[in-house]
């Protein structure tokens, strides 16, 4: 039993040991709205042009996260040296553009909850 057990928690530790260390920030809805009220601060919906075309966050730029060519068109549009503020629909597509834009060396803020969240936060 006891050799079950140190078994069972070698291979949860080296699991979990492999893991890549995001780095992005994550950033519930209020604290992103804080955020994106800094002029400077790029806001991109990475959502399909679909979902952008029925409502997305005042002044963002939409790159579709699925588009095969996200990153070429991200590097080409967005500037590194000025934070990236970005979000998706629930904050699932947003985890995965956040990874490939901070890669390419932008600093990135991703909401949480995405754009559902944003909207319970404006329709109070």
């Amino acid at each position: 039993m006891y050799h079950l057990v140190v078994t069972t928690m070698f291979i949860l530790s080296s699991l979990f040991g492999c893991q890549q260390p995001k780095n992005y920030t994550t950033l519930p809805t209020n604290e992103f709205e804080s955020l994106i009220k800094e002029e400077s601060v790029q806001r991109l919906d990475v959502r399909t042009p679909l979902e952008f075309s029925e409502g997305h966050i005042a002044k963002s730029i939409n790159i579709n996260v699925l588009d095969g060519s996200f990153q070429a068109i991200a590097d080409s549009l967005l500037q590194k040296d000025v934070p990236v503020a970005l979000y998706c629909r629930s904050g699932h597509r947003s985890k995965k553009a956040a990874s490939i834009l901070a890669k390419q060396g932008f600093q990135v803020y991703e909401l949480a909850e995405g754009f559902n969240g944003w909207q319970q936060l404006v329709n109070r």
